[in-house]
Parts: C-alpha cells; sequence; structure tokens
C-alpha cells in the first residue's frame, strides 16, 4: 500500500510539472504573437506618420510654389516653381492613394507651414527670392529625409517604390533649387 501511495504521488507530481511545462510554453507563444501584433502596430504608426508628414510637406512645397508663380518677377523661379508643384502634386496624389488603402487620413497642413506661408507671402518683392529659395530647401531637405528614413524603417514594397520613384526626383530638384540661388546672389 505504501509503496502504491508513493508512486501514485510521483506520477501525479509528474503529470503538473508537465501540465505546467506546457502551460508554460503555451503562454511564451501567446507572449511572443503579442509582441509581434505590438510591433506590426508600430510599423503601421510609423508608416501613418510618414504619410501624413510627407503629405504636409507636399501641401507647404505646392503653396510655397504657388506664391513663388505670382510673387517673382525672374522666369526662371518661376518654371522652377511650375515644376516643382507638378512634382509635389503626383507626390500628393499617389501617397493620398496609399494612404486611403491603408485607412490613413491624411491630415490638413500644421500651424507652422501656415507661419512660414504668412512670412513668405508678406516678404517684400525685393528679397522674395532668396526667401523662397531659402525655404524651398528646407521643405525639400525635410522631405528628402522623410522619404530616406522611411526607406530605412520599412520593407514594404509600396512604400519603397514610392520612395525610388520620387527619391532621385526630388534631388535633382533640390540641384536645380541651390543652382538657381548660387546664380541670384
Amino acid at each position: 500500500m505504501p509503496i502504491l501511495r508513493a508512486t501514485f504521488l510521483k506520477i501525479f507530481f509528474l503529470i503538473i510539472i508537465l501540465c505546467n511545462t506546457s502551460c508554460n510554453k503555451n503562454n511564451l507563444i501567446e507572449s511572443n504573437f503579442k509582441n509581434e501584433a505590438f510591433n506590426t502596430n508600430d510599423r503601421e504608426q510609423m508608416e501613418a506618420y510618414f504619410f501624413i508628414a510627407t503629405a504636409n510637406l507636399s501641401k507647404a512645397i505646392i503653396s510655397k510654389s504657388q506664391i513663388a508663380e505670382q510673387k517673382t518677377s525672374k522666369s526662371v523661379i518661376k518654371q522652377l516653381s511650375r515644376k516643382i508643384e507638378n512634382h509635389q502634386n503626383n507626390l500628393l496624389r499617389d501617397i493620398a492613394k496609399i494612404a486611403n488603402k491603408r485607412l490613413v487620413i491624411v491630415t490638413e497642413i500644421n500651424n507652422s507651414s501656415k507661419l512660414e506661408l504668412y512670412k513668405l507671402t508678406d516678404t517684400n518683392a525685393a528679397s522674395f527670392d532668396g526667401v523662397y529659395l531659402d525655404s524651398l530647401l528646407e521643405s525639400l531637405n525635410e522631405q528628402i529625409e522623410a522619404l530616406e528614413s522611411v526607406s530605412k524603417e520599412t520593407n514594404d514594397e509600396v512604400i519603397l517604390k514610392l520612395v525610388l520613384h520620387y527619391l532621385p526626383e526630388m534631388y535633382q530638384l533640390l540641384r536645380e533649387t541651390e543652382q538657381i540661388k548660387q546664380q541670384i546672389n
């Protein structure tokens, strides 16, 4: 009888240990799944931020270009402004299309961009070209940084194609803007 009890207790404790171990494995699987879900959310948040930031920069650059087309007297700056406006409209259209498919709402221009636009509008004709080109260079650099940053942080094929398509054109526009600025100075 005591041997039977001892055997029974050993088997009972072995079953408890096995059950406990298998439950811990299930918890590990669940916690890994939860961590993976959070990582996906972080990636999605980063991509949503990219869409919103890039769209806002595009809207600001488009507005600056439209102001320049009206205020500048130099034909080279008008041509550059039209070219940049067309480029940014295409980028904005593509970003909005991708964002809509992913249910990301692209918001309006932020206040700092609005203040920058007011400042540009209030600039006198003599100093407008320089102020506009400086502002444009800053915005293009910000947008290039955003595209480069997202390309390093995502493996999303659609976003990478977008970056690959628009980044070389942005570098070209940046160089053209810098050359025109040097010509004016």
